[in-house]
């Protein structure tokens, strides 16, 4: 199994994104764990929130033909009555397995102002093909109680669009979540200007790659480097 994290622009065009997206997908090997940057289909596009959650149910099937023998996390925006959700989305094997919307709002951003919140008892650990999966939408990484909520992870997925200005908070939350759960971290930022573009994968000993350049970074997984680290270093993590 191999994880990837992706990093890209969002542009004007969401049908730009959208292929954008799939390609980078579909050239990740099988059983591929792909986690892209928050709303990277459309960004925090606040003017056009109803064409936003339209073309997310328009893309919908379209990554789900894509995630066949893969894994495909990232996040959408839709509309559910009369809110507008920053919803994450599972697709594996072809199929929808997870959704829930964000659960901490950027208020500092003025996410509140167009977006409701989700329930912060969904934050928990989500089982994907046998893999304990965790979920931290861009500023619910800044929550400890998150993190302990998701305690015994294998892998902690991060889709972000984290402001550039404080980017080394970024760069020191992932790693530290990866060392505290003693997991594997996927963080997927946004290439934007206004981003850190500090996409990267940490394993559960704290070593970090990040993607740099290549809008697709891959890393091997390997469950047994989770079960030796949480041996090595005693915390009473299970797993």
């Amino acid at each position: 199994m191999q994880l990837a994290s992706l990093l890209f622009k969002t542009t004007s065009s969401y049908e730009t994104n959208l292929q954008t997206l799939l390609t980078l997908i579909t050239n990740t090997a099988p059983n591929t764990f792909v986690v892209a940057p928050e709303v990277c289909l459309s960004g925090f596009d606040y003017e056009n929130f109803e064409a936003a959650s339209a073309f997310s149910l328009y893309a919908a099937p379209l990554l789900q033909d894509v995630s066949h023998a893969k894994t495909v996390l990232l996040t959408m925006i839709e509309k559910r009555g009369e809110c507008f959700y920053n919803f994450v989305k599972i697709f594996h094997n072809g199929e929808l397995i997870y959704e829930r919307p964000k659960a901490k709002l950027f208020r500092f951003g003025g996410e509140h102002n167009y977006f409701c919140e989700g329930e912060i008892e969904e934050v928990k650990i989500v089982d994907v093909g046998g893999l304990k999966i965790g979920i931290l939408i861009c500023f619910e990484l800044r929550f400890k109680e998150f993190w302990s909520a998701l305690e015994g992870a294998d892998i902690i997925a991060v889709p972000s669009w984290w402001g550039s200005i404080r980017s080394e908070h970024f760069r020191s939350l992932t790693r530290s979540l990866a060392i505290l759960n003693q997991c594997y971290v996927v963080a997927s930022d946004s290439a934007n200007e206004e981003c850190t573009a500090l996409s990267g994968i940490i394993t559960p000993q704290g070593v970090e790659e990040r993607n740099g350049n290549s809008p697709c970074l891959v890393a091997p997984f390997d469950k047994k480097e989770i079960s030796l680290m949480r041996r090595y270093m005693n915390v009473g993590i299970d797993g």
